[in-house]
């Protein structure tokens, strides 16, 4: 299992700061999609530039003009961009054709997409897949129950990621069932009193 730590809601001095501390620790740095809309594109670069141990997912949450904004996200140092379940299929396909043809990688964000739609998309073989629980819900959604729920309907996914209020027992529980390949992580990481340290206990479940 991999380690996605996101960064959202700071400046960009602050997830630069972010990014050389943690570079190389975490699996996957994730520029979360408060920084693009405050910052843009040339952020994507200054984070690439320190992210040198660390692939770099740029949130775009695309939702249409596809071919552009992935085109961009993976021109500008993205190793990783993110479309919208809930977009359409035309979208969602020429994403995945300028992953394909850019050697990069795919993640499909499965927010309040239904069961119908994430059946359509099951031919995007390489991409992953992501549910992803939203912070505006005020229904708490257990984690583990859902991945073990989505594995059972959808067991063909080879590719599957977890976002949303995760924390550290929900990541040991969700290492100990073994279907996801990635546990993406917010604030359990960033609001902690020593990043580095909450990240250390992190990478230990993740890597068992």
């Amino acid at each position: 299992m991999k380690l996605q730590t996101a960064i959202d809601r700071v400046t960009l001095e602050e997830a630069l700061m972010i990014a050389k501390k943690i570079n190389g620790k975490t699996d996957i740095f994730e520029m979360g999609t408060s920084l693009i809309k405050d910052y843009g594109t040339i952020a994507i670069e200054q984070l690439r530039e320190v992210l040198t141990e660390s692939e770099l997912l740029v949130d775009m949450k695309t939702i249409d003009e596809g071919g552009y904004e992935f085109k961009q996200g993976f021109r500008y140092g993205g190793d990783i961009l993110t479309v919208m379940g809930a977009a359409s299929l035309d979208t969602l396909k020429i994403c995945y054709d300028v992953t394909q043809q850019s050697g990069k990688t795919m993640m499909i964000d499965l927010l309040e997409v239904d069961e119908k739609k994430i059946a359509s998309l099951l031919a995007f073989e390489e991409a992953i897949f992501c549910i992803h629980h939203s912070i505006d819900r005020v229904d708490h959604q257990d984690a583990v129950k859902t991945v073990a729920y989505f594995h059972h309907a959808f067991p063909q996914i080879k590719h599957l990621a977890v976002a949303g209020g995760i924390d550290l027992e929900t990541t040991k529980s969700l290492a100990a069932q073994k279907i996801v390949e990635i546990v993406i992580v917010g604030s359990s990481i960033t609001k902690a009193d020593h990043i580095e340290i909450a990240l250390d206990k992190f990478i230990q479940e993740v890597h068992k």
